[in-house]
């Protein structure tokens, strides 16, 4: 992890400060011209069911972007939340124009930090250039919208206090993933948002800023992943529903394409790195060898599916039901298990430590860590039937 104070990769990809001028006509000071631009799909066809379907005035079918839909227009969360929402989705752009860039290889010699290849150079925790990257990205398109009182990301050692009367609390993970991105193996970005709490203005920066970090995911505002693979999508939640928007390269939009996600029931497939069965307990061992045997409440056989890619794993989850999963104390409570637990929630599903729900945990520290289960209702339930499925032991390598 990095200090917080670690150099701009480039001045020059992060937003002018402009204004913006929000759905009822006021100005925001110190942001960037918001253009609420539709998607004209004028000359292909549109299911009703991909975003809501409007006619306008010149006959064209038009649909939600997502600064249409978090607006005045859409669900309103307020004009704060869509001003965050317009720099988060600014972030997130550049991040998955970085990603997909052929020259990100060479970001590895501009920073004097390795790939991690090679036999016994391998540091998974050590951060990648593309992370830095992304932090700083993050770091100073939140500053910019003048909306966050505080960052806490996994890639800094303490969180980051940038305004004092910011309403918001932002906790991310920049770039999970990051460490496949040579084999073009799909990565993603995960943040949860948080009110300020007002009661803890008196105290010092650090203190305050600590303890905003640490709140529950309980009192989450809003979560959003998003995941860079074929097609650049945000899934996000303001805790009435789940939905995914799909960027739109020709119009730089980000297009309601996922109302109201609905996660089945049930699925057919279990997600986890499978090479480290006889590390697992008994409990985990018996559940996975009788569900993909179809010998569980569910009479078919369950796949395999494991990207490595926590982000790309649990979006195929919620698309296709079933459970994804690491059962290892791992997964950091404050980025990745509390954001995507309050989104698989939101959409129908469950997220757990194997034993308890993820959201009512209360962190302790910043970079805490624990098993994750994700996924659909019936198949967390049948999972925590068994019981012993945390792994507590780690033979032959590192957390």
């Amino acid at each position: 992890m990095l200090s917080p104070t670690t150099p701009l990769h480039s001045t020059s990809i992060f937003p002018p400060k402009l204004h913006i001028c929000t759905t009822d006509g006021r100005l925001f000071p110190g942001t960037i011209l918001l253009q609420q631009r539709m998607a004209s799909f004028s000359r292909i066809g549109v299911s009703s069911q991909v975003g809501r379907v409007r006619s306008s005035s010149d006959g064209h079918d038009e649909v939600d972007t997502l600064m249409e839909f978090v607006g005045k227009r859409g669900v309103d969360v307020g004009d704060e939340l869509v001003v965050l929402f317009h720099y988060i989705q600014y972030a997130c752009k550049r991040i998955a124009a970085l990603v997909a860039s052929p020259f990100n290889s060479a970001l590895g010699k501009h920073w004097g930090l390795g790939g991690g290849g090679g036999a016994g150079g391998f540091d998974r925790d050590v951060p990648k250039p593309l992370d830095i990257v992304s932090n700083e990205i993050i770091l100073s398109s939140l500053r910019n919208s003048g909306k966050v009182a505080v960052m806490a990301s996994e890639e800094d050692d303490l969180p980051v206090w940038l305004s004092d009367d910011g309403p918001f609390v932002v906790v991310t993970d920049p770039l999970d993933g990051s460490r496949n991105i040579d084999a073009s193996i799909p990565t993603g970005t995960i943040f949860g948002i948080y009110n300020r709490l007002v009661e803890l203005d008196h105290l010092p920066k650090e203190e305050k800023a600590m303890l905003n970090s640490l709140q529950s995911g309980l009192k989450l505002v809003a979560a959003v992943y998003v995941l860079y693979s074929s097609a650049t999508i945000l899934c996000t939640s303001f805790g009435s529903g789940t939905h995914a928007f799909t960027l739109d390269h020709s119009t730089g939009d980000f297009i309601l394409t996922h109302p109201n996600i609905k996660i089945p029931p049930r699925g057919q497939i279990y997600s986890v790195n499978d090479a480290r069965y006889f590390d697992w307990p008994q409990g985990l061992r018996q559940y996975i060898d009788t569900v993909r045997q179809g010998r569980g409440k569910y009479p078919k056989k369950y796949s395999a599916r494991y990207i490595c890619s926590l982000v790309a794993d649990f979006h195929r989850t919620l698309m296709y039901g079933g459970v994804a999963m690491n059962p290892r104390s791992h997964l950091r409570l404050v980025y990745e298990a509390n954001p995507l637990s309050f989104l698989v929630e939101q959409a129908g599903g469950k997220g757990s430590d194997g034993k308890h729900r993820i959201l009512p945990i209360q962190p302790v520290k910043l970079h805490q860590r624990l098993p994750l289960f994700l996924g659909s209702p019936e198949d967390i339930e049948e999972l925590e039937s068994y019981e012993d499925v945390q792994q507590t032991v780690n033979p032959g390598y590192e957390v």
